[in-house]
């Protein structure tokens, strides 16, 4: 088992229970670590819930991660009250219907085509989804520890064509390119920027997108390993989060049942 004792972990992008990023800080609070989460004012009534449901006493505080001032005023709270930061899990976004281009379930609109996507949606989406990571490390770094880690979370839409992700897909090849410039930079250090590519996983979020659940179904049969779970992302994530990674840093690390090496589907049965 990891011993992450004394260590401290901050975690941006708690939703609810099936979010990826609480079952990595739930891995995290389980391995030792001091866990701080954000959240946003829509989530703060079912992030602070799940939190006391499972015992995890955190620093908290809502957080708009388009607000500089707002990510500064909680990394500070929890660098002040527990030390230097080991470990930043940036695990956010976001993209209206507008941006995928595929409508939720209950939307009476219609999702534009990729060629339409409106400018001031996607730049928001991106604001959201990948230029916080560059923001949240401008604010953090003073407030790292040496060889401090730092992940954050993709998709394999930013290499291949997923038509129902769509712009969504301009964000996660950006944040891999950010990540990629970010352990550079961070080498003077020592910090490591890594990102973890997850397979489709069925958050609440995903679950309101119409034709997610024909997506898993092909993933079931394309990826050797069939499809992965939350728990399965964390169990990745907690390796970056340890003294094991220490070397390790620029990565892009697929945790998807094996889906990205596959080139066309094999049905065995």
């Amino acid at each position: 088992m990891i011993d992450n004792k004394n260590k401290v972990a901050v975690v941006f992008g708690v939703r609810n229970e099936s979010s990826i990023a609480f079952q990595i800080a739930l891995k995290l609070h389980l391995s030792g670590c001091r866990v701080a989460v954000s959240y946003t004012k829509e989530t703060k009534d079912e992030v602070l819930a799940i939190l006391k449901a499972h015992e995890i006493e955190s620093i908290t505080q809502e957080v708009d991660v388009r607000n500089e001032q707002e990510i500064a005023d909680f990394l500070n709270a929890v660098y002040n009250t527990w030390g230097p930061i080991n470990y930043l899990l940036h695990g956010v976004a976001f993209g209206n219907q507008n941006v995928i281009c595929n409508s939720f379930y209950g939307s009476d609109e219609a999702a534009p085509s990729y060629i339409d996507i409106p400018f001031e949606d996607l730049m928001d989406s991106f604001n959201i989804s990948a230029y916080s990571l560059l923001r949240i490390c401008r604010v953090a770094e003073p407030l790292l520890t040496e060889k401090a880690s730092i992940l954050t979370l993709t998709y394999n839409a930013s290499q291949r064509v997923f038509p129902d992700y769509a712009g969504m897909s301009i964000n996660k090849a950006a944040l891999e390119n950010i990540m990629k410039f970010l352990s550079h930079y961070f080498r003077k250090s020592k910090v490591r920027v890594n990102a973890i590519s997850a397979g489709l996983v069925m958050t609440t979020s995903s679950g309101g997108i119409s034709g997610v659940r024909k997506l898993r179904k092909i993933g079931k049969v394309t990826a050797p390993l069939g499809n992965v779970t939350a728990q399965d992302v964390a169990d990745t994530a907690i390796y970056y989060f340890s003294d094991l990674s220490t070397k390790v840093s620029g990565n892009i690390h697929f945790t998807d049942g094996g889906f990205n090496i596959m080139g066309i589907v094999i049905d065995e049965e």
